[in-house]
């Protein structure tokens, strides 16, 4: 059997076992597994089954995971993203209007596009276009949008009238749950202790609950609802998609996914060491084919576009670096839809210090930057900060490839930047007037 394994994911090529791969995966699905109740949340406002919703979303992350890990050998699960969730839901189908099962359809057209320019390499290319200091702005960039992103679950920092942001009451007994989970994991990842975020994470959730804050599960199986609500109706629907206001909701769920696909994949590479001393990422292809056919799947099932999973740097941290990771998540997604009541009293404050980690971790790559060549400097930093403060991942990586041909055009180093790069300054300033024109 390790044989066979190793055959089929080059375990020993990539310096890993078996063993190491299942506590990556395990890692990764305890981050990511709030997904299972968060996504139901935002498409039940669209008017989308909850139930279904619920076990769509784990039949379609499993099977993007099952993708990722067989034609990719990536250690990166692909899951519904909350970004396009949220966009599906709240402006999509509230806000302009259009039903949920139209708006499937659109999601459906969508991934059909997003496989046409994966197989034409369009992708591909554009990746290969940009420079190694904005690869590495990317990945940090990343890891700081994770790291608020925990901060903000673990309720560390919190909304503020007057600044924006501010740090959390320690009134508040989550804030305590964060504290306790993050100052053990920083002295077992000090400690250098195999599988330390994963243990963290199972000893916070024991600790919560021994202090009341988190509450007992009242059961532990319970059969998975029916996909019948869901499942086809964006086939059915593909005929709606007939009116320009309609093409402008496929462009712009082709343009976010494109560009946080392509942002999140760069970033977890770069962290499992996966890119060549060329800046080039291995099998990039078959990885966009992977999230190309993972988005198709999920749309037919009933859900909003599959991404690739920001929570899968955790696994990696833990040492996952082969597909072997990818379909250890997506088998424990298939088994955890009879365990949700389990997995439902599972707080956001139990796996914000692992988020908050991987960010440290993640933010190592801007020592690579060039820092002392200011045309260089002031993309990357626009990449770096603009993923946190945007919230998202596509904006960050717009504003420093738009400034990137800029402030090299101004140095006098325009021969250095490629064809691609300014072809993409026009794309992501039509990708800005497109999303944020509202």
């Amino acid at each position: 059997m390790m044989q066979f394994l190793d055959k089929v994911f080059h375990l020993e090529d990539a310096h890993t076992n078996v063993k190491r791969e299942l506590i990556a995966a395990l890692t990764t699905f305890v981050s990511l597994s709030y997904i299972l109740f968060v996504n139901p949340n935002i498409l039940s406002a669209a008017g989308i089954n909850k139930g279904a919703a619920f076990t769509v979303t784990a039949i379609a992350t499993a099977i993007g995971c099952f993708l990722m890990g067989f034609i990719a050998n990536y250690p990166i699960a692909l899951a519904p993203t909350l970004g396009s969730a949220a966009f599906f839901s709240y402006n999509v189908v509230i806000g302009m209007h259009i039903n949920w099962q139209t708006a499937l359809a659109s999601v459906l057209v969508a991934s059909i596009l997003f496989i046409l320019i994966t197989v034409l390499k369009l992708r591909e290319k554009v990746v290969d276009a940009i420079p190694q200091d904005l690869k590495y702005a990317i990945s940090a960039g990343i890891g700081l949008f994770i790291a608020f992103i925990g901060l903000q679950n673990g309720k560390l920092i919190v909304d503020n009238k007057s600044s924006l942001v501010g740090l959390g009451s320690f009134n508040n007994p989550a804030v305590w749950i964060t504290l306790f989970g993050l100052i053990l994991t920083v002295i077992l990842m000090a400690a250098k202790v195999p599988g330390s975020i994963f243990i963290g994470m199972i000893v916070t959730a024991i600790f919560g609950m021994v202090i009341g804050q988190i509450p007992m599960p009242h059961g532990i199986v319970s059969g998975a609802p029916s996909i019948a609500p869901t499942f086809g109706q964006a086939v059915f629907h593909l005929k709606d998609i007939n009116t320009p206001q309609l093409f402008m909701v496929v462009l712009t769920f082709l343009l976010v996914t494109f560009f946080d696909t392509a942002g999140t994949l760069i970033g977890m590479t770069q962290q499992a060491g996966m890119v060549d001393k060329n800046g080039k990422i291995p099998r990039i292809g078959k990885a966009f084919l992977s999230d190309s056919l993972a988005m198709v799947e999920g749309s037919v099932l009933g859900t909003a576009p599959l991404g690739t999973s920001v929570e899968s740097s955790a696994g990696i941290a833990m040492g996952g670096r082969t597909g072997l990771t990818a379909i250890f998540v997506g088998i424990l997604f298939l088994v955890s839809m009879i365990f949700s009541p389990l997995l439902a009293v599972i707080p956001t404050t139990v796996t914000a210090p692992a988020l908050i980690i991987v960010g440290v971790l993640m933010a190592g790559n801007l020592k690579y930057i060039h820092w002392d060549n200011f045309e260089i400097a002031f993309p990357s930093f626009l990449v770096v900060v603009g993923m946190p403060l945007t919230y998202s991942i596509s904006d960050g990586l717009a504003l420093g490839m738009i400034a990137y041909p800029i402030t090299m055009i101004a140095s006098k180093r325009y021969k250095e930047v490629s064809p691609m790069m300014y072809i993409l300054f026009v794309i992501f300033v039509i990708f800005f007037l497109i999303t944020n024109m509202g």
